[in-house]
């Protein structure tokens, strides 16, 4: 019984490290990236607009208040492309 509760223990304790190691991941993750404002196809956009609260609901395509999240540094090369909404 005591060999079988040190499988559990080990078991958690290594997915909590595990779970750890990846929270601290993301943030890195996330500052790669950056939002787009203007190259979105109609429905294809990441999130929210000024006229509309879900993702996808752009209305047309290149619509200058719906983004994409690009890779940082990628906004700038396309056509249309902004950081900052209009």
């Amino acid at each position: 019984m005591k060999k079988s509760n040190l499988a559990v223990t080990a078991a958690v304790t290594s997915l909590i490290a595990f779970g750890g190691a990846v929270l601290t991941a993301a943030p890195a993750v996330a500052a790669e990236k950056e939002k787009c404002y203007g190259v979105a196809k109609a429905g294809k956009n990441d999130c929210a607009t000024k006229t509309s609260s879900c993702a996808g609901t752009a209305k047309e395509d290149n619509q200058t208040d719906a983004f994409v999240v690009v890779p940082k540094g990628l906004c700038g090369k396309l056509a249309g492309g902004s950081t900052q909404s209009s």
